[in-house]
């Protein structure tokens, strides 16, 4: 019979046990309660913080990738128009290049022409004096004697060849 003392149930030893829980709740709310409740706050105030403290960075984040997109597109544009003004500049400067270079050729045809020209008029005036003495020779040769056709055409003949001797 003492296996049924062992399994059975008694109801003083049931009511102490309802009693000593009961008391021990007692004095865990009394004395621990509060502390356990002001840790588990103080945890979720901290928590709290460091949600809070995420959140603010990740504004801030926010805010200095807007800020350097924009500078980014600020210096973008500032780069295009940089590289727009070197162009009209460069261009510019082609322009007045070539333009100069026109201009110099157009002065140093002009000059080539002039002295072309007063070539031409020195060997014209060459040219004449030459063929008036020529003429003045033949004048003078025609005057000496009479001159038939056969003498006439001698004349000529002569005339020319000492033309082209002296070219």
């Amino acid at each position: 019979m003492k296996t049924l003392e062992f399994i059975s149930i008694d109801a003083w030893t049931i009511i102490f046990q309802i009693c000593n829980l009961l008391i021990l709740f007692l004095l865990v709310r009394k004395f621990l309660w509060k502390r356990v409740m002001a840790v588990l706050d103080a945890r979720q105030k901290e928590i709290d913080g460091i949600y809070d403290a995420a959140g603010k960075d990740r504004d801030e984040a926010a805010q200095l990738k807007q800020t350097y997109t924009e500078r980014m597109s600020g210096a973008r544009e500032e780069a295009d128009r940089l590289v727009r003004n070197a162009v009209d500049t460069a261009q510019n400067r082609g322009d007045a290049i070539v333009k100069e270079a026109q201009a110099e050729a157009a002065h140093l045809k002009q000059k080539a022409e002039s002295e072309i020209e007063q070539e031409k008029r020195k060997a014209y005036s060459e040219l004449m004096g030459e063929i008036s003495g020529m003429a003045a020779d033949i004048a003078g040769r025609m005057v000496e004697r009479e001159i038939n056709a056969e003498d006439h055409r001698q004349l000529v003949e002569e005339f020319i060849k000492s033309a082209g001797d002296a070219s």
